[in-house]
């Protein structure tokens, strides 16, 4: 039967991920000769990630190391 840290390490090594995949599928949208965007939409769309990831943090009693790459607790 896992632990608690052993659950809290496997969801979260999977959700971090799927969560940095997902910002770079973000990131693809950024060619101009597929999309065409303003700035006020890149704006609208990285305050609501901001937003997102900031309320996620608050949940959090203390400040995590922040990394980029691969998720490893």
């Amino acid at each position: 039967m896992p632990t608690k840290r052993d659950k809290f390490v496997e969801l979260a090594e999977a959700r971090v991920n799927r969560a940095i995949k997902d910002l770079q599928l973000i990131g693809n949208l950024s060619n101009r000769s597929a999309y065409e965007f303003t700035e006020v939409d890149i704006k609208k769309m990285f305050a609501a990630v901001q937003k997102a990831v900031d309320s996620a943090k608050a949940r959090f009693a203390h400040d995590g190391d922040a990394r980029g790459g691969e998720f490893r607790l």
